[in-house]
C-alpha cells in the first residue's frame, strides 16, 4: 500500500456531499451507522447531511435536510431507534414526490445517498436512482435547476445498509437490529421461565417476523423451546397431535414448563395462519395445561443496541462511505453487509430480488425452496433445532460409544449451552455421555458421572460453568488420566474452554507417545471471554463479556453527563489479547483503547492527552479510554490515570475503573447461546465420525494429527483444525494467536474518535454476487 493511496482516503470526499437517511421500521443500531457515516464522511473531506424523517424529509426539503457536524452525532451510539427519525412515506412513491426530492438534492449539490432501512426502503432508493437523469431533465425543462446544476449532479450514487430486526434480507448474514431484538426477546423468555417453573405452566410467546422466522428460530435455539412455528416451514398436517405428545413427554421427563415460540406470520401447509391463541386453546382443550400467551410486540424494537449491533452499524457505515465515494456512474447501487466477519458489497437489486423470491415461494407453497433461499445459516439453525427439539431421546442404556465432556480454564458465559447440546446430540446418536467436573484435574481424580437427557435441562441460559472448571493442565497427571480413560471406557473427549483447553489438547497429543490410552479423538471448543484461542475468530463467552463492558461504559459515560469535563480510564480483561478492549472501544465510542498487540510509547500517551484537551474545547466534554489489563507492564492503569490527571489539571478530571470479574459472569447473550449450541452439535457430529474411523478390533485407536482438533470459526465457516498444525500460528508466551482478524478494525476506532490517521483502504470489500455466495460457502 503506497503513501499516495493512504493519502487518498483523507481526500476522497473533497468536493462531494453525502446525505444519510433512515427509513421504514426502526432498528437498534441505526444510530451507530448514522454516526459512522457522518464521521467517516467528514474524515474524507466530504460534507454530510442528515435527512430527518426518512424519504418524507427528502421530499419536503427545507429544515429536514441539515448539515451534520462531528459533535452532532456524539452520544448517539448507545441510543436505540433512530435519532434522525423515520417515517413511512406516500409521496416518495409518486413520481411527483421523487421530482421534489431530486430538486432538494441538486440544490444542495448532494449526489451521494446512504439509505438505512428494510427492503422496501432500499427498493425505493433504486427506483430513484434509475430515473435520476429523467428527473433532472424535467427539472431543467421547468426551469427549476440550471444546466450547470444538472451537469454537476449528473449521476446519483446509492448505497444501502439493511436495518431491520427481522433479519429478512437475503445476502446479509445479520441485519442491523436483529441481535438487539434477540436480546430483548431472550431477556423476556428468561424472565418468563422463572414464573412458568413456579406454576408448572405452558407459555406461548409470539415474536415479530411477518414473513421471516429468523427471530423465532434463533430464540427457540437460545432457550431450548419445545416447539417453534415459522412461516418458512409450516408443520406437518398432524401437528396438533405431535405437539401435544411432545409437551406431555417433556412433562413426564420431569420438566415443569413448556415454551412454544410462534412467529407472527406462522402458517400451516395450506397457508392458513396459526395464531398464538389457536395454540393456547389447543393445549388447554387437549391437555388441560395452565397456558398463557405473551405477545412481545414493539418491545423487540426498543432498548439499547447490543454491542454486536453497534459494531455492525459502525463497520457498515464506514464501508458505505467508501462504496459511495468510490462509486462511478457504472457501479450498480449496492448494499454493504457482513458475511461471517467480512464486510461485503452486494448489488442491491440482486438482494431485493432474492428477498422477493422467498415471499413468492412461500405464497406459492414451495416451502423447501423458501428455506433454501434464506441461505445456509438459516438452514443450519433449522437442522440443529429439529435435532434438539423433535427427536425422542433414546431410552436404551449402554450406548454405542462413550464420550466425555469437560470445561477447562476460566468460566465463560455459554459454556453450559455448549455442554447441553454436546450431551443431547451425543445421546440422540445413541452414545453414552459422561460429564467431567473441574477440568483435567477432575479427569485425573475420577470426578466423572454419566449424564442423561434431563441432566442438562434448562442449561442454555445459565452463566458460568455448571460442571466446574479449572486452569490445571493435564501434563503432570497423564498417568491418572490414562487410568480413568480406561476405567470409564472413554472413547472420545470434548474439551470446552479457553487457551488452557488448547494447550491441554497439545499436551494430550504429546502424551500419546507415552500412553496408548490417550489415542482417542478429542475436540476443543473455544470458550473464553478473551477470545484468544488459536484457530477461531470468535470464542464462546466473548460476546457476553463485550455487552457487559458496553453497558458499564454507557453508565459511566452517563454519570459524566452532569459533571462536565470528565475522562474515564477503564481496564478490561483479556490477558494479552486486546479483543475486548478494541471491540468495546468501537461499541462504546472510546477515545482510545490501549492494547498489547499495538505497542504504544509515552509519545502516543501524550498525543492522546492532547487530543482530549482539544476535545474538551468542543461541546463534547467527556472522554473514555480503555486499557487492556496486560497491554504494557510499566504503563499500568494507575500510571495512565496519574498521567492523565497531571496533564489534564484544570482542563478535565480523570477517574479510573477496573471492571474485573463481572466480565466473566452474567447470563449468556443470544449470540453466545446460539453459537455454543451449534458448536456443541457440530463437535459431536465430528466426534462420532472420528470414533467410527478409529474403531479397530473392538477398541479405539486414534493417532493421527487430525484426531485432535480445535473447532473454530474462520471467516465464514466452521472448521476443524489439528491442534498441532495451529502451533506455528500461536504466540505461547503471550497466549494469543499471531494473527488476529480484528486488528484491522483498529483504524475505524481511531477515525471515529477524530484522529487524523491513514485509513488502509487496501482491504476493501469488493462487489460480490449473491448466488455464488449461497452455494459455495458454509455459514455458521
Amino acid at each position: 500500500m503506497t503513501h499516495e493511496e493512504h493519502h487518498a482516503a483523507k481526500t476522497l470526499g473533497i468536493g462531494k456531499a453525502i446525505a444519510v437517511l433512515t427509513s421504514g421500521g426502526d432498528a437498534q443500531g441505526m444510530n451507530a451507522a448514522v454516526r459512522a457515516v457522518v464521521r467517516v464522511g467528514i474524515f474524507t473531506g466530504a460534507r454530510v447531511f442528515f435527512v430527518h424523517e426518512g424519504y418524507q424529509g427528502l421530499v419536503d426539503g427545507g429544515e429536514h435536510i441539515r448539515e451534520a457536524t462531528w459533535e452532532s452525532v456524539s452520544m448517539m451510539l448507545q441510543l436505540g431507534g433512530t435519532v434522525i427519525g423515520s417515517a413511512r412515506c406516500k409521496d416518495f412513491r409518486e413520481r411527483e414526490g421523487r421530482l421534489r426530492a431530486a430538486h432538494n438534492l441538486v440544490k444542495r449539490g448532494i449526489t451521494n445517498l446512504c439509505v438505512i432501512g428494510g427492503d422496501g426502503s432500499l427498493t425505493g432508493a433504486d427506483t430513484f436512482r434509475s430515473e435520476w437523469s429523467d428527473l433532472l431533465n424535467d427539472l431543467q425543462k421547468d426551469g427549476k435547476i440550471t444546466a450547470e446544476e444538472a451537469t454537476k449532479s449528473s449521476f446519483l450514487n446509492i448505497v444501502g445498509l439493511v436495518g431491520s430486526i427481522d433479519n429478512d434480507f437475503c445476502g446479509t448474514d445479520m441485519t442491523i437490529g436483529t441481535d438487539s431484538a434477540l436480546h430483548r426477546i431472550v431477556e423476556i423468555v428468561d424472565a418468563i421461565t422463572t414464573t412458568a417453573q413456579s406454576h408448572q405452566r405452558t407459555f406461548v410467546l409470539e415474536v415479530m417476523g411477518r414473513h421471516c422466522g429468523y427471530l423465532a428460530l434463533v430464540t427457540s435455539l437460545s432457550c431450548g423451546a419445545d416447539w417453534v412455528f415459522i412461516p418458512e416451514c409450516p408443520p406437518d398436517d398432524d401437528w396438533e397431535e405431535h405437539l401435544c405428545r411432545r409437551l406431555s413427554e417433556t412433562r413426564t421427563r420431569g420438566s415443569r414448563l413448556n415454551i412454544i415460540i410462534v412467529a407472527e406470520g406462522a402458517i400451516d401447509k395450506n397457508g392458513k395462519p396459526i395464531t398464538s391463541e389457536d395454540i393456547k386453546n389447543l393445549v388447554v382443550k387437549r391437555l388441560g395445561y395452565d397456558t398463557r400467551v405473551t405477545v412481545l410486540g414493539h418491545v423487540q424494537r426498543g432498548g439499547t443496541p447490543s454491542a454486536f449491533d453497534r459494531i455492525l452499524g459502525s463497520r457498515m457505515g464506514v464501508e458505505a462511505v467508501m462504496a459511495l465515494l468510490e462509486g462511478t456512474p457504472d457501479t450498480p447501487a449496492c448494499v454493504v453487509s457482513l458475511s461471517g466477519n467480512q464486510a461485503v458489497r452486494l448489488p442491491l437489486m440482486e438482494c431485493v430480488q432474492v428477498t422477493k423470491d422467498v415471499t413468492k415461494a412461500m405464497d406459492e407453497k414451495r416451502f423447501d425452496e423458501a428455506m433454501k433461499l434464506r441461505g445456509r445459516s438459516f438452514m443450519n439453525n433449522w437442522e440443529v433445532y429439529k435435532l434438539l427439539a423433535h427427536v425422542r431421546p433414546p431410552v436404551s442404556k449402554g450406548g454405542l460409544h462413550t464420550v466425555a465432556v469437560m470445561n477447562v480454564g476460566a468460566p465463560a458465559a455459554g459454556m453450559n449451552a455448549a455442554v447441553r447440546s454436546t450431551v443431547r446430540i451425543g445421546l440422540i446418536q445413541g452414545n453414552r455421555v459422561l460429564v467431567v467436573h473441574d477440568g483435567f484435574e477432575g479427569l485425573a481424580k475420577g470426578q466423572i458421572e454419566e449424564a442423561g437427557w434431563s441432566y442438562v435441562g434448562g442449561w442454555t441460559g445459565q452463566g458460568g460453568s455448571k460442571l466446574g472448571t479449572k486452569r490445571t493442565l493435564p501434563k503432570k497427571n497423564l498417568e491418572q488420566i490414562s487410568a480413568n480413560i480406561t476405567k470409564f471406557n472413554i472413547q472420545g473427549l470434548v474439551i470446552i474452554g479457553g487457551f488452557e483447553a488448547y494447550t491441554g489438547g497439545l499436551e494430550l497429543m504429546e502424551g500419546r507417545k507415552q500412553f496408548d490410552e490417550l489415542c482417542i479423538p478429542f475436540v476443543v471448543i473455544p470458550a473464553t471471554v478473551s477470545n484468544n484461542v488459536p484457530g477461531s475468530d470468535f470464542s464462546i463467552g466473548a460476546d457476553t463479556a463485550l455487552n457487559t463492558i458496553c453497558t458499564t461504559c454507557d453508565r459511566i459515560k452517563q454519570s459524566a453527563a452532569g459533571t462536565k469535563r470528565r475522562v474515564f480510564i477503564i481496564e478490561t480483561m483479556g490477558g494479552y489479547c486486546g479483543y475486548l478492549a478494541t471491540m468495546a472501544g468501537l461499541a462504546a465510542g472510546a477515545d482510545a483503547a490501549y492494547i498489547f498487540e499495538e505497542p504504544f510509547t509515552i509519545r502516543d500517551l501524550q498525543v492522546n492527552v492532547e487530543h482530549l484537551v482539544q476535545k474538551m474545547k468542543t461541546t463534547v466534554k467527556r472522554g473514555l479510554v480503555l486499557r487492556n489489563e496486560k497491554c504494557n507492564e510499566n504503563y499500568s492503569t494507575d500510571f495512565i490515570f496519574n498521567l492523565y490527571s497531571e496533564e489534564g489539571k484544570g482542563i478535565f478530571d480523570s477517574r479510573k475503573n477496573v471492571l474485573g470479574h463481572m466480565q466473566q459472569g452474567g447470563s449468556p447473550t443470544p449470540f453466545d447461546r446460539n453459537f455454543a449450541t451449534k458448536m456443541g452439535a457440530k463437535a459431536m457430529n465430528w466426534m462420532s465420525g472420528k470414533i467410527k474411523e478409529s474403531y479397530r478390533n473392538g477398541r479405539i485407536f486414534a493417532n493421527t494429527p487430525d484426531s485432535g482438533c480445535v473447532l473454530g470459526m474462520r471467516k465464514r465457516t466452521l472448521v476443524f483444525q489439528p491442534v498441532t498444525e495451529l502451533k506455528d500460528q500461536t504466540d505461547f508466551e503471550h497466549r494469543i494467536p499471531k494473527e488476529q482478524w480484528w486488528l484491522k478494525l483498529r483504524p475505524i476506532l481511531k477515525i471515529l474518535a477524530k484522529y487524523e490517521i491513514d485509513l488502509d483502504t487496501s482491504d476493501h470489500a469488493h462487489l460480490e454476487h449473491i448466488s455464488r455466495k449461497r452455494s459455495g460457502e458454509a455459514a455458521v
